[in-house]
């Protein structure tokens, strides 16, 4: 490809990407404006009288920082338990061979097409009777164990499928077992996966928003979606200047996730037949 050929291809892109990235930079930029001005027409692209006291009153109004440990806490554990259960099963199901696994697959693999809105209430049920209503475990034991859990598992499976099979019998003739295939040959050339499974699985935990509804009442539980309702005046209306504030700092660790593993993601969803 020519040069001007790669920079028209690069300009299209860009063009492309503006209604995309465009909420995100007025959700930025208007936290740091005047409540006046971020509604004010015509709009401004950049704020005129940079103001970070929004960002201040977003921890002061109710225990925001204690809000934002809950969710990351909560994201990283549901993310590595979703890693070990779905690289587990995922090997599972793809390269040991038991009776009726491809049954027991398709059995599992009807949890996603069950609506989070159906088990809810049978859900709560449960975790009440078991004393963990207001707490953090069912948002981190439901995510592990329930749907999200089924398409992580789903993409392991893809890709352990895609494995060489001549990288197993070199192992077992070299005297390794099952689990230790498992843990110093398969794993590490999942990383792809792995990656991709990791992205979803925050992304999913983090923008989590009926469950802790239902499951918590107290603020010093509340998790980033749930907590960002709560900015709202002594009428039910919106702070808006707060609002933005905290839903800037909510987006930030998304971002981040996303940068550092951005090409795991990628390889992940090329190798398990993903592609968009």
């Amino acid at each position: 490809m020519s040069r001007r050929a790669k920079t028209a291809v690069y300009g299209v892109l860009c063009l492309l990407a503006l209604p995309f990235l465009f909420p995100t930079w007025w959700m930025v930029t208007s936290s740091l404006k005047p409540v006046g001005d971020i509604f004010a027409f015509p709009p401004t692209l950049f704020p005129t009288d940079v103001s970070f006291d929004a960002y201040a009153k977003a921890f002061e109004l109710q225990p925001f920082a204690r809000q934002y440990f809950n969710s990351m806490y909560i994201a990283a554990l549901v993310t590595v338990g979703t890693l070990a259960v779905s690289s587990l099963a995922g090997y599972a199901f793809a390269r040991i061979k038991f009776k009726g696994a491809n049954l027991w697959f398709v059995v599992i693999l009807v949890g996603l097409l069950i609506p989070s809105e159906v088990t809810i209430v049978p859900l709560f049920k449960m975790f009440d009777a078991w004393g963990m209503v207001d707490t953090h475990w069912p948002l981190i034991l439901v995510p592990i164990l329930g749907a999200p859990s089924v398409l992580a598992t789903f993409i392991m499976r893809q890709f352990f499928l895609a494995l060489p099979g001549e990288l197993e019998e070199a192992a077992k003739v070299d005297g390794l077992g099952r689990f230790a295939i498992f843990r110093l040959i398969a794993l590490p050339l999942a990383r792809p996966a792995l990656g991709a499974v990791a992205i979803f699985t925050f992304l999913h935990s983090w923008n989590l928003y009926l469950e802790p509804i239902v499951f918590l009442s107290s603020s010093e539980m509340f998790t980033l979606p749930q907590a960002l309702t709560q900015f709202v005046d002594a009428y039910g209306g919106p702070m808006w200047d707060i609002q933005l504030s905290a839903a800037s700092l909510t987006a930030l660790p998304v971002l981040v996730v996303f940068v550092i593993a951005q090409r795991q993601f990628i390889e992940g969803l090329a190798h398990t037949g993903l592609k968009g």
